[in-house]
Order: structure tokens, then C-alpha cells, then sequence
């Protein structure tokens, strides 16, 4: 497979897939550049080798048609000054030979907004799936997102995959784009190095005991990964909203607190499942409650009362936003001792200060572990969210910019934006 440290860049032109969909203001202005910094050593590397650069992002989700609002030309200027060079601007990704054939050496091309064209994501656009000639119209589509991703290939010599957080979509600029690529002009940025090898230490290189952290309001959307996990880890928590399914299925009372009522016997399942791999489930016993909270504003309301009481406890018109001391004492005493841990998911509604305890006893707990020799793993944008807020970014090993992505890859599936690089014939 080739790298970016062996492949000779002087004099080529460097098609790069990065993910620059980064949050924007309403007046257009980046409010987080993190996903920018994060993909500049790979950027700086082509052009320190004496090469041309063609950078190709998304933004938003447009959904096929030119949206203003998420046109790439807005971060252009944002993207020269982090990079230390001018960006040029292509506005028609599909149409941009002539500009990337006028590249010279050092040289940076921004194309627009790949996700203007359907062809890139590859789906039928105005046919439900229901529709009898749906699937020859994805057929129709897949030809032309080749068609597409051919035409994005013939900007440049060479290819390299950075966009981690896009790494599990088979979109044209992800995956497709690599067939037209030879193995030894196609690479991972360092960016995506990065991640696979953060996975495989979580995943294929586990020091033990290893500890994952779950949290997140519902178990169904988490069943694939816990399922995966339960034959590698040591110990598992959930925390979250998740952690009123399972009060309700142990015959307990929620009150308001989100509970998905039609899988209360999956979480006795997971319980099942736990005993049999040995694996020790941790579960919160208790909960920080509310009877008023705006999830609109993430703040409670006047006059709200916030208690704590157990979490199979809690009364109607409660309904429960945060893991309890008792809770975050059992979290931090089981991630203690861990030589690998994962985050995915906070323990509460931490954007609210009321109720960020429970999600700050983990990660300190986690910063402590890592400190002692763990190797620590944190994504999703919640978790990192978390993190950041609580200022121990720092302290952790490796943050993932990926999140549909992480999970996916948790969860065992193969990402066809590695793929398409690693199982290059």
C-alpha cells in the first residue's frame, strides 16, 4: 500500500479528499476550524515535496442542487491563511480542468462543493425506492457518479483519502474515485492514518482491561456496536438516555424520561449477552431529575426542581438528565485501572451546566487512566463536545473527527473509504 511518506510528490498534482464541512455563522464566518487544522500536515506535506494541491471537500447537505449558504468559496480565504498559501477557487467541481491543468508547483485549487451534483453521493434524486423504476434509476445514477468520479481523477496524478468523517459513505470523492487510480498513486492523508490506527489500537491492539463508555439517548442505534464490543471488552458502561430502557426492563419507573418501550427486551438481551462474554455491565443506579427543562434553549425552566433519586425510581413528571453521584462514582471506579478505553456518547444533557457532572466524572476519570499508561479513544460529536468543555483535550490520546464513521468502523463494518486504498490490487 502507498503512503505519503514514500510517494514522490514534485511536480505532480495531488487530488485530496478532505472534510471541510465545518460550522459556519450566519454570516458565513467558521465558528470551528478544527477539521481544517486537522487536515494541514497532509496539505503542507504535498506542497513542501514540490507539489501542485486540488482540495475537494462537502459542506452541508445540500442534496444535490447549489446552495449559497454552502458554497465552499465562503472558507477560501479561512483555508490560504491556515495553510500559509493562496487558494485559488474552481465554482464548478465538474468543469474544473482548465484551472487544474494551470497548477504549478505549490500551487492550491479549491473545488466547489461536491455534494452541488448528485453524482457524488450516487442516488437517484426525485424517485422514492417504492417507485417500480427506482432501481433502474440507481443504475442510471451509479454510471454516472463513475462518470463523475472519473472526471474528478482526471484533475491529478495521484489521490489521497483524508476525510475520515466521510470514510464510511461509497460516495464518488470517498471510494469510486480510487478505481482510476493505480495502487501506487492512491493513499491515506495523515489524518486517516491516524484514525485507522486509533480503531486498531481500540479494536485489534487491546491492552487489557479494556473499558467503552456508551452513552447516547436510544440502545437501538447502538445495538450493532455493543453487540461488536461484547466479545473484546472487559467492562462496559451505559450511560445516557439509554440508561431508562434498561431501568423500565428491570421493572422499574422512568416517569418522563425517554425510554424506548418497544426494546426493553433487547436491553434484557444485552444483559443476557453480557453474563455470557464475562463482560461486567455497568449500569447507573442513579439519576440527576428534573419536572421543567427547554430542550430548545438547553436550560430549565423557572421554577424547576432538580432532585436526585434512583434510576428505576423516578417519578411521573420527572424525568432524568444526568448520571447521580452514586452513578459517576461507579463509572470513574470502573474506567480506574483501564490500559484501553473508548467514549462514545455523554452521561447527561451536559450542554446545560446543571447537568454535566455525570459526563465530567467520565472523563476525568478517563484523563486519569490515560495519564497512568491507558490508551484513550474519544469520538462522536457529543463526546468530543465534552471533552473540549471540560478542557482535558489534552489529556486523552486521540480524539476521532469521525463520528458516523468511528461507529460504523466500531462496529466491524468495512469503510469503503479505506477500503478502496488498502485493498488496492
Amino acid at each position: 500500500m502507498q503512503t505519503i511518506d514514500n510517494y514522490k510528490f514534485a511536480g505532480k498534482k495531488a487530488i485530496v479528499r478532505v472534510d471541510f464541512n465545518v460550522p459556519l455563522d450566519e454570516n458565513g464566518k467558521i465558528t470551528d476550524d478544527t477539521r481544517i487544522r486537522g487536515a494541514l500536515p497532509t496539505l503542507k506535506k504535498v506542497l513542501a515535496d514540490g507539489g501542485a494541491l486540488i482540495i475537494m471537500s462537502h459542506m452541508g447537505k445540500p442534496k444535490g442542487k447549489v446552495n449559497p449558504k454552502m458554497s465552499l468559496k465562503q472558507i477560501v480565504d479561512a483555508v490560504s491563511k491556515a495553510l500559509g498559501a493562496p487558494v485559488k477557487f474552481a465554482p464548478d467541481c465538474a468543469n474544473a480542468s482548465a484551472e487544474a491543468a494551470a497548477l504549478k508547483a505549490g500551487e492550491v485549487l479549491m473545488l466547489e462543493n461536491l455534494r452541488f451534483y448528485p453524482e457524488e453521493e450516487g442516488k437517484p434524486v426525485g424517485i422514492e425506492k417504492d417507485d417500480p423504476n427506482y432501481d433502474a434509476a440507481k443504475k442510471e445514477m451509479k454510471a454516472k457518479q463513475k462518470e463523475f468520479a472519473k472526471k474528478l481523477a482526471s484533475y491529478a496524478d495521484c489521490y489521497i483519502m483524508d476525510a475520515f468523517g466521510t470514510a464510511h459513505r461509497s460516495h464518488a470523492s470517498t471510494a469510486v474515485i480510487a478505481d482510476y487510480f493505480d495502487v501506487d498513486s492512491k493513499m491515506l492523508g495523515y489524518l486517516m492514518e491516524k484514525e485507522v490506527k486509533a480503531v486498531d489500537n481500540v479494536l485489534n491492539n487491546i491492552n487489557r482491561p479494556f473499558v467503552a463508555i456508551m452513552g447516547g439517548s436510544k440502545v437501538s442505534t447502538k445495538i450493532g456496536i455493543i453487540e461488536n464490543l461484547m466479545t473484546k471488552v472487559d467492562k462496559l458502561i451505559l450511560c445516557g438516555g439509554m440508561t431508562y430502557t434498561f431501568a423500565k426492563a428491570n421493572g422499574g419507573t422512568v416517569g418522563s424520561s425517554i425510554c424506548e418501550e418497544d426494546k426493553l427486551d433487547l436491553a434484557l438481551n444485552i444483559q443476557e449477552l453480557a453474563k455470557k462474554n464475562n463482560v461486567e455491565l455497568v449500569l447507573g443506579s442513579d439519576s440527576v431529575v428534573t419536572n421543567a427543562f427547554d430542550f430548545g434553549s438547553m436550560s430549565l425552566k423557572p421554577g424547576a426542581q432538580v432532585k436526585v433519586c434512583a434510576s428505576g425510581a423516578i417519578e411521573d413528571g420527572f424525568e432524568g438528565l444526568d448520571a447521580g453521584p452514586e452513578s459517576q462514582k461507579k463509572f470513574a471506579d470502573a474506567i480506574k485501572g483501564a490500559k484501553t478505553i473508548l467514549w462514545n456518547g455523554p452521561a447527561g444533557v451536559f450542554e446545560c451546566d446543571d447537568f454535566t457532572a455525570g459526563s465530567k466524572a467520565i472523563a476525568n476519570a478517563i484523563a486519569a487512566a490515560t495519564k497512568e499508561g491507558a490508551f484513550s479513544l474519544i469520538g462522536g460529536g457529543d463526546s468530543v463536545a465534552c471533552i473540549n468543555k471540560f478542557g482535558l483535550a489534552d489529556q486523552v490520546s486521540y480524539i476521532s473527527t469521525g463520528g458516523g464513521a468511528l461507529l460504523e468502523a466500531i462496529e466491524g463494518k468495512t469503510l469503503p473509504g479505506v477500503a478502496a486504498i488498502r485493498d488496492a490490487k
